[in-house]
């Protein structure tokens, strides 16, 4: 069994790494393990995840409430949202949250990830969807977030970043690097014309794939929110997982996309 303190260590690498890609700036985001039903811990407020050493790291139960963490450290402002994943998907030990830059600029734009442009994506993460925005801190970001965590591993938040959860700490983070990479290529390939998407039968033999491997958490080829409601599946969804209509969305990336080549010095 893993002790307390090297799952401390793995918290304070998994801070480095998502520091070192550029996925947090400052003191951004925040890191969290389930050790049992009653104790968490989680990363601190007001310090860099690039430079945290395991002494940084706090324990708290499933409140919320400090059980124990070191003179000037105090979990981050963000654990409530941690704390409602874990509530609602028993089966997840780690939660990550950071801010990639690609993947944000999307959670800003009011646009989700639901284009099935490359199989790993679609295999992996499914969707994207968009959790509504809310104060940071407060109950409203749980609640947002609770609209969408029994259907998806991966939620980015309006205008603030992304959240990632799974069955461990690597598994959460490769989830985040995964949303990352995915958004990269979703916003270079609109850049070149506007990417390729699979048919709805191409994404259905990939969710085949999906189910072959057994692979765990939650995913639209097990339990897809709009087929649920009877509506079409979310990669054919037009976007009404999260955000706006697709039409809209492709209007706005492209009018986006002008203005930074217009400043970038080139046309078309």
């Amino acid at each position: 069994m893993v002790s307390e303190y090297e799952i401390k260590k793995q918290i304070c690498d998994i801070g480095k790494r998502i520091y070192n890609r550029n996925m947090v700036a400052a003191n951004d985001g925040n890191i969290s393990v389930k050790l049992n039903d009653n104790e968490f811990l989680c990363t601190p407020t007001g310090v860099s995840k690039g430079f945290m050493t395991p002494d940084y790291i706090c324990k708290v139960d499933k409140e919320g409430k400090v059980i124990q963490a070191n003179a000037g450290f105090k979990p981050s402002s963000e654990i409530k949202m941690h704390m409602r994943v874990y509530k609602e998907r028993p089966d997840v030990n780690a939660v990550v949250h950071a801010h990639p830059m690609y993947a944000t600029t999307f959670a800003i734009a009011g646009i989700p990830l639901t284009q099935p442009i490359m199989p790993e994506a679609v295999i992996a993460l499914g969707c994207v969807p968009i959790a509504k925005y809310g104060r940071p801190s407060t109950e409203e970001i749980p609640d947002a977030v609770s609209e969408y965590v029994q259907y998806f591993d991966a939620v980015l938040l309006e205008n603030h970043g992304a959240l990632t959860y799974s069955d461990s700490l690597l598994s959460a983070y490769l989830k985040m690097e995964s949303v990352e990479f995915y958004a990269q290529l979703l916003y270079q390939s609109k850049m070149l014309g506007g990417p390729k998407e699979f048919t709805p039968q191409q994404v259905q033999d990939l969710y085949e794939i999906r189910r072959k491997f057994g692979m765990a958490g939650r995913h639209p080829a097990n339990l897809c929110q709009n087929t649920k409601d009877g509506k079409p599946s979310c990669h054919n969804c037009g976007g009404s997982c999260g955000g706006e209509k697709k039409e809209e969305n492709a209007e706005l990336v492209t009018e986006i996309t002008k203005k930074v080549m217009e400043q970038l010095g080139f046309s078309k």
